[in-house]
């Protein structure tokens, strides 16, 4: 029996709570993945885990395998790591997560730059909005934005994610134009479950200024793309990373508005998981992560600058002429 290959997919088993998860996670089969634990455990003589059909745990002997395993293929890795000279010979699979809108709008480049500098290595993306435990979902690296919440995790600053309240032309066109925060109380919003549930909006005004503008919720969805699509339509206003808005707003297919006021903007941490030693792969991936996001952050801000300032000087004709378009449409 390969005893460092049953560790490991022991070790997935336990953070997944799934064999069929560690088995996809490992590209082997479920079969094959619950024969190498039965097999592990006949091996040690004990029992590992505790199955039924609700529950999934580890008995006390499981707990410490888990531990001890955890911190051998650690070594493992490390020992590998520290005697290759070839970086570019790093293999293996990281698994990233990271929320819905980031992980479709900026995640992507800043992979395939991981790629093409490692191309020998296997990545994973995992896309929740919801908050992804590191240990439990299996998880080397983590995109998060907003609250870092609970748990142990090394977390590093990315940068900032920039927000906007944007509505399409045609809409501001019928309905007029939107000139103090008071006023959206008088429009549908529409946003993604979770983001200001409250019904209050948090604006900052010449970046000293933090005031709540109430809003009225009209739709509710899970996935930023429908909010994205029923705002471009013209259903209602509603605030969007600006990643998702960008090429909208430089089209004219969308205008900021309020634009003397700024939405909040999200922080960016990447994390990975509290264990010492951090595995050489990880570590030299979040380097990189860190790098070219950062990078990719702040040339999407500035061109969505650019974009806003524009718009904010639009005579009433300007805005007429981009609605022909749409209206033939």
């Amino acid at each position: 029996m390969n005893l460092l290959e049953a560790m490991r997919i022991y070790v997935r088993v336990v953070e997944r709570e799934s064999i069929s998860g560690a088995a996809r996670d490992l590209n082997i089969g479920q079969p094959a993945a619950s024969e190498r634990i039965e097999r592990l455990e006949k091996y040690l003589g004990c029992r590992l885990l505790l199955r039924s059909a609700r529950a999934f745990n580890c008995t006390p002997e499981g707990v410490i395998f888990y531990e001890r395993s955890k911190r051998i293929l650690h070594a493992v890795e490390q020992a590998v790591a520290e005697v290759s000279s070839d970086e570019q010979d790093l293999k293996g699979t990281i698994r990233i997560a990271a929320p819905h809108c980031f992980g479709e709008t900026i995640v992507p480049e800043a992979l395939t730059l991981v790629r093409a500098a490692y191309p020998q290595l296997d990545l994973e993306l995992v896309l929740n909005d919801r908050i992804v435990d590191l240990v439990t979902e299996g998880v080397d690296i983590s995109f998060r934005l907003g609250q870092l919440g609970e748990g142990a995790f090394i977390a590093r600053q990315l940068g900032q994610v920039g927000r906007v309240l944007v509505a399409a032309p045609g809409y501001l066109n019928q309905h007029g134009p939107i000139t103090e925060p008071s006023e959206l109380m008088k429009h549908p919003f529409i946003r993604v479950q979770g983001m200001f549930g409250t019904e209050q909006l948090p604006l900052r005004h010449m970046a000293t200024v933090v005031e709540s503008a109430p809003i009225r919720t009209a739709i509710k969805t899970s996935h930023w793309r429908p909010m994205y699509e029923m705002i471009l339509s013209g259903a209602g206003i509603g605030v969007l990373e600006e990643p998702a808005c960008v090429d909208a707003l430089a089209d004219g297919r969308l205008v900021h508005v309020l634009p003397e006021f700024e939405v909040l903007p999200f922080d960016v941490n990447v994390l990975i998981q509290a264990q010492r030693p951090v595995p050489p792969r990880v570590r030299m991936i979040v380097t990189m992560l860190r790098k070219c996001t950062s990078e990719i952050l702040e040339r999407v801000h500035v061109d969505c600058g650019e974009v806003t300032s524009r718009f904010e000087v639009l005579p009433d004709e300007a805005v007429s002429a981009l609605l022909k378009p749409s209206l033939r449409a």
